[in-house]
């Protein structure tokens, strides 16, 4: 169950499809404490993972509650069965859920579910037993999924790391041989500030090493750089080009900070809070300008599910644009006489009574998917990209309302 290396649109794609899968999840209640979660690494062994299962198994026998005590071991026995089809986790790990949630009425179902390959690495191991699934680890790994290079640095030291989604990992450091201010006696003041400026500039080139060796093998997963330390130092450091060319594109933004030592890093994130979002967007804006541009002055644009749907079948979409806040499903639905429709409907809508719009016959509904889904299948069969927008700015807010949360811009003009 290995898998490789995510693109950018695997990646996207996997977020929204964790996004869709926890807000049904998050919505499921038990009664009592019996909603089973369980975080596996990608380190555990399935064995101990099927070891404690077991154990918790046994010790559900003594919950005193019958209905209770019957949903736990249910649980705990329907996902002891699906380990058995694992040799090892999934890379980043995976999340188990299991248990008996309300329906309504009086009424449970039983469900179980696994998430493979969550957007960034499950940390420690993690067993729950709870009236409601724990999903806010899972929900935290959305909200900021990004790789950004931190570095903070001053005359004395500097200090390497990285922002992964909220995770700020420090990785190396530095110290300097740079002199004080104050020179030693015997020395002439020229002197002196000769070899200080000569210390300064070597502390520099190996800051640029430092620096160079962590981000440049990954320069192109990098969303951006982030520089702090005191005034004038980092200033110095990003005008003399010590940086490698690559990185230089990539610096987001310099900032003030009292600490250059693993603290540092933590301080920088803090200060560049704002960058940080705005960065997150700018990929998004950038799609929905070129959208506008073809919509208003050009022939390569579409927008809406059938429009879209349509071109999509043509291979006539380069890159489709996807509201990340829609929330609907398809439905292909069929009439006594044959005639056959694609239709948009509410994602939480139970009953489908409709007339076929062309003989007025009742339709028969044949099939009813997730429309994000629906549209995902059509782009990847034809090599079609696929773009991701949030609602948190003017563009992406326009996308979800103003054209259905579906749009696209065409290889080639089509009419549709």
């Amino acid at each position: 169950m290995d898998k490789e290396a995510d693109t950018p649109d695997d990646l996207d794609k996997r977020k929204y499809e964790f996004k869709r899968l926890l807000e049904d999840y998050e919505e499921h209640t038990g009664s009592g404490t019996q909603l089973v979660t369980i975080y596996v690494p990608e380190d555990k062994q399935i064995s101990d993972v099927v070891s404690h299962v077991t154990q918790e198994h046994s010790q559900a026998a003594n919950i005193k509650s019958k209905d209770t005590r019957t949903n736990v071991t249910n649980a705990l026995a329907s996902i002891r069965a699906r380990l058995r089809y694992y040799k090892k986790p999934p890379t980043n790990g995976m999340v188990l859920f299991s248990g008996a949630v309300n329906v309504g009425s009086g009424q449970t179902d039983m469900v179980t579910e696994i998430f493979e390959s969550p957007p960034q690495p499950i940390q420690t191991f993690r067993y729950h037993c709870d009236s409601t699934f724990l999903t806010e680890p899972l929900r935290d790994m959305l909200l900021d999924v990004g790789l950004y290079g931190l570095l903070v640095l001053d005359r004395r030291e500097a200090h390497v790391g990285w922002l992964k989604g909220k995770r700020i990992e420090p990785v190396k450091g530095t110290t300097s041989r740079v002199p004080g201010k104050q020179r030693k006696g015997g020395q002439s003041a020229q002197r002196f500030h000769r070899l200080r400026l000569e210390a300064i500039d070597q502390f520099y080139k190996e800051i640029a090493e430092l620096a160079g060796d962590l981000f440049v093998p990954d320069r192109y997963e990098l969303d951006g750089i982030l520089v702090g330390g005191p005034s004038p130092t980092k200033d110095e450091f990003l005008e003399g080009n010590y940086l490698h060319h690559e990185l230089r594109e990539k610096v987001l933004g310099k900032f003030d900070i009292s600490y250059t030592d693993e603290s540092g890093l933590h301080e920088l994130v803090n200060a560049a809070t704002d960058v940080l979002a705005g960065a997150a967007i700018v990929k998004e804006k950038i799609a929905m300008e070129r959208f506008f541009k073809e919509l208003h002055q050009g022939e390569k644009a579409t927008y809406g599910f059938i429009p879209t749907r349509e071109n999509l079948i043509m291979g006539a979409v380069d890159r489709l644009l996807i509201s990340s806040d829609l929330r609907k499903d398809v439905i292909n639905i069929v009439c006594k006489s044959g005639h056959q429709n694609y239709e948009i409907i509410e994602s939480r809508s139970k009953k489908i009574e409709k007339i076929c719009s062309e003989c007025g016959e009742k339709i028969e509904l044949v099939e009813r998917e997730d429309v994000v889904k629906h549209l995902i299948e059509l782009a990847e069969y034809r090599g079609t990209v696929i773009e991701f927008v949030s609602t948190d700015f003017e563009e992406g807010n326009q996308l979800l309302h103003a054209f259905g949360g579906v749009a696209g811009v065409l290889r080639f003009p089509t009419n549709i």
